[in-house]
């Protein structure tokens, strides 16, 4: 298993270093100017559709719904655990690498969740369904590649991403409370069946409460260490910066260098936040609304609370913590959620142990119901929706969260990067190629703000969308 970790990840590496990095800042870059900086200019409607789309109509799931989804998925151990790996690999400069592909990225994430809306279909019980697979097929008419995508999709959320979350839950209740790992098994398995056997809709309404409450406390701990160190703020700054361009090689990464923090920096920001990678507009996708612009505004707000709010708090944490638990350009003794711990203990106190391990159990676990979301739009999309197939992929989450807590998983992290590269590379071919939708949804939206989208006959559009869902209603009298 170690050389197979070890082939994986040289595969990963190449493909993260000499592809994937300028793939997703170039894609990103090129949305940014093609929409006019929508990132920025519409900033404010973001924050107000995400917090005015509460409810659904009928059976549907709300927007806020879909987004608290994306969040769950996105909020996980790559927040906490990642960012204090990108710490450590890359140095301080990791950071600035991330927000820069959050930042271009949160165009990315516009583009490919309106996409997710526009080329959606409706499902027969009365959700929706849609995303990459979706709109590479009736988009660009390639049954094969969406197929493709959604093949690596349910590898990567459906079992590795399952693994991965549980295993590092198994792994800090072993190592500050002494929970044997077959009864973390044991119990995540109890708690996951009764959600992911209800179905979409009961994910969404438990990630609507679980994922926005564990983001604000997270945020309230760090702002809580950052306002203890606030004459260092201006420090850490300065040190992530120049780490970034290699200013100052003494905090460089144990990687070393500017390649390594661009490197650690891109490739955890990618796992965290997701934008390109075609996994969040899946649950773009399930929400009702008015306007398929609306939830791009929404999903992309998604990417800055991630990666701006939620691992920023992780490595103002880290970089505030004594030297004792960690200094830049060395190796600690602790690594991934459990530095993490052990600086927000270093600020506050021993005190906090348990309440940090109760937050990384609840960023985890959300992943998991996340992941599992993600995973059955594309099941879906294989199967046609048959029960049989539900079940099936059901029951294959939960092996995969009981052998996650259970095993060691080096080989099983490196191979989830590679397939959620494959991934990446098929979305951001798919979405350069169909963006030209997505910027006319954009248009039709700042020309008609207070008009329900309709496809037919928009002159915003490039065409005629293949839709029955954004047409005109039919009056039932006739």
């Amino acid at each position: 298993m170690d050389t197979l970790a070890t082939i994986f990840g040289d595969i990963s590496d190449f493909l993260y270093t000499y592809i994937l990095i300028a793939l997703l800042i170039g894609t990103g870059l090129y949305f940014t100017i093609r929409t006019g900086g929508v990132q920025f200019r519409e900033f404010g409607q973001m924050i107000r559709g995400m917090f005015g789309s509460r409810n659904a109509d009928g059976d549907g799931i709300s927007s806020f719904q879909a987004f608290a989804i994306g969040l769950a998925s996105r909020v996980g151990t790559g927040n906490i655990a990642g960012v204090a790996i990108a710490l450590v690999g890359g140095g301080p400069g990791a950071i600035f690498w991330m927000w820069i592909v959050a930042l271009v990225g949160m165009a990315t994430a516009f583009v490919e969740a309106t996409l997710a809306q526009l080329f959606k279909i409706r499902w027969h019980d009365g959700t929706f369904r849609g995303g990459p697979a979706f709109y590479i097929q009736r988009g660009l008419g390639s049954r094969t590649w969406g197929a493709i995508f959604a093949v690596f999709l349910i590898f990567s959320f459906g079992i590795s991403f399952e693994m991965a979350q549980a295993n590092t839950i198994a792994g800090v209740l072993d190592s500050n409370f002494s929970i044997p790992a077959w009864v973390t098994a044991l119990g995540l398995v109890i708690l996951t069946a009764p959600i992911v056997f209800g179905g979409i809709r009961r994910v969404a309404k438990v990630a609507e409460i679980v994922a926005p409450a564990m983001a604000i406390v997270y945020i309230f701990i760090a702002l809580v260490i950052v306002a203890i160190n606030f004459t260092e703020i201006p420090h850490v700054f300065g040190l992530i910066i120049a780490s970034a361009f290699g200013l100052e090689q003494g905090v460089a990464g144990v990687a070393g260098g500017v390649v390594a923090a661009m490197l650690n920096g891109a490739r955890r920001g990618l796992f965290s936040n997701e934008a390109g990678m075609g996994s969040a507009p899946n649950a773009a996708s399930t929400a009702q609304v008015t306007h398929p612009a609306k939830q791009g505004f929404i999903q992309s707000i998604g990417v800055f609370v991630d990666t701006l709010l939620v691992c920023s708090a992780t490595a103002f944490i880290v970089l505030n913590a004594s030297s004792d638990v960690f200094t830049p350009g060395t190796q600690p003794e602790l690594e991934g959620a459990s530095l993490t711990i052990a600086a927000a203990q270093s600020q506050l106190g021993s005190w906090l142990g348990p309440v940090m391990v109760v937050l990384i159990f609840v960023f985890a676990f959300s992943s998991i119901l996340g992941n599992y979301t993600y995973a059955q739009v594309n099941f879906d999309f294989l199967t046609g929706g048959k029960e049989w197939g539900e079940y099936l992929l059901r029951t294959l989450v939960l092996v995969s969260v009981a052998i996650g807590a259970l095993a060691e998983l080096a080989a099983v992290w490196n191979f989830a990067d590679i397939t959620m590269g494959g991934m990446a590379l098929i979305n951001l071919v798919a979405i350069v190629l169909l963006g030209k939708w997505a910027l006319g949804a954009l248009k039709d939206y700042r020309v008609n703000k207070e008009r329900p989208f309709v496809a037919t006959d928009n002159p915003n559009m490039p065409g005629e969308l293949p839709t029955d869902i954004w047409v005109p209603r039919k009056n039932p009298l006739g």
